[in-house]
């Protein structure tokens, strides 16, 4: 215990470089004009910013641009604060590519610094599949100096994405494999979308490591079980994947094909209330300590909740309660 405290010292002094970061000002986003539309619209758009945000229209043409492949949507009125990440190579079933993963890691290293985002949503903007892993066609096309340098960078992605501050959800509206999976592990919360009804979307499952899956998928079912899926390259439903803890919340697929996406908008909305400096170091906390002993952890609690005393976020939040009424929070 003493070694675990005895570096508590370093351990804030970190946190506190992790939260100066989380509060940096965000950086602009070049985009095109759109229009005000609901979040769950075929043309929703956003807003946000001095700049008007990227149209959230679906796109299925077969010729998406490479600009079009990732759509970052800010949401407003009673969304505002949930970003939406749209993958949209609808051509090569969301497979990842060069192109995809830098908008990817740039669309990332932006919201880690952005004070006005609580909740990230990541969903598929193409029918029936959320991502079919690496693109195999790109990869073939590559020198073999190549491929290890692809694999670093689609694992550094991934990385980032399991790594924002902020709490994220996979909304998987269709086909998960590989890297597509992995993608959906690196968030905190997975919703899946399933259906025995005839003609709608059924959510598959299967993980072919490549991306960090021989950990993270240990860590979320267990080892024995994440071994079996791993050496059988089995393909789960959504049903089975509730059942092992695969996901946390599977839901009827609709005729829009777009019912997990719509349940983790509504999981979204139910973290916006919450006080978004408690909501950052409380991720913190969760993360780090699952990777050491339980002194250690309760050693990092302690370090992240002593950077929430002096916050206008938890002085609000025991004003609010005082005097029975929603907190409004702010931020810091």
């Amino acid at each position: 215990m003493a070694a675990a405290l005895g570096g508590l010292g370093l351990l804030r002094g970190r946190l506190r470089l992790r939260l100066a970061a989380a509060a940096a000002s965000p950086p602009s986003f070049s985009s095109s004009s759109s229009s005000s539309a609901s979040c769950l619209g075929p043309r929703a758009a956003v807003r946000g910013g001095a700049a008007a945000r990227p149209a959230a229209g679906r796109s299925y043409g077969s010729e998406a641009k490479e600009e079009e492949e990732l759509r970052v949507r800010y949401l407003d009125d009673e969304h505002k604060g949930i970003v939406v990440l749209g993958l949209n190579r609808s051509h090569a079933k969301n497979a990842l590519n060069k192109n995809l993963l830098k908008m990817m890691s740039k669309a990332v290293d932006a919201l880690k610094s952005d004070k006005k985002v609580r909740t990230v949503i990541f969903r598929s903007e193409v029918p029936g599949i959320f991502c079919a892993g690496a693109d195999l066609k790109e990869r073939a096309k590559m020198h073999s100096s190549e491929v290890g340098s692809f694999v670093s960078k689609a694992r550094a992605t991934i990385n980032e994405m399991a790594n924002l501050p902020v709490p994220t959800i996979a909304a998987i509206d269709g086909t998960a494999l590989g890297g597509g999976l992995e993608l959906a592990l690196a968030c905190d919360i997975r919703v899946a979308a399933s259906s025995a009804k005839m003609g709608l979307v059924e959510t598959k499952l299967a993980i072919i490591p490549g991306a960090g899956g021989t950990q993270r998928l240990p860590r979320t079912i267990g080892v024995s079980l994440a071994k079996e899926l791993i050496f059988s390259a089995r393909i789960v439903d959504g049903e089975e994947a509730k059942s092992i803890g695969l996901i946390s919340h599977v839901v009827e697929q609709n005729e829009a094909g777009d019912a997990a996406y719509r349940r983790a908008l509504a999981l979204a909305r139910e973290f916006l209330p919450q006080g978004p400096v408690a909501m950052r170091v409380a991720k913190l906390a969760i993360n780090q300590g699952m990777e050491v002993d339980l002194v250690t952890g309760l050693a990092i609690e302690e370090a992240c909740y002593a950077q929430t005393i002096p916050t206008k976020d938890r002085i609000e939040g025991l004003l609010a309660f005082k005097e029975k009424r929603p907190p409004r929070y702010k931020g810091e």
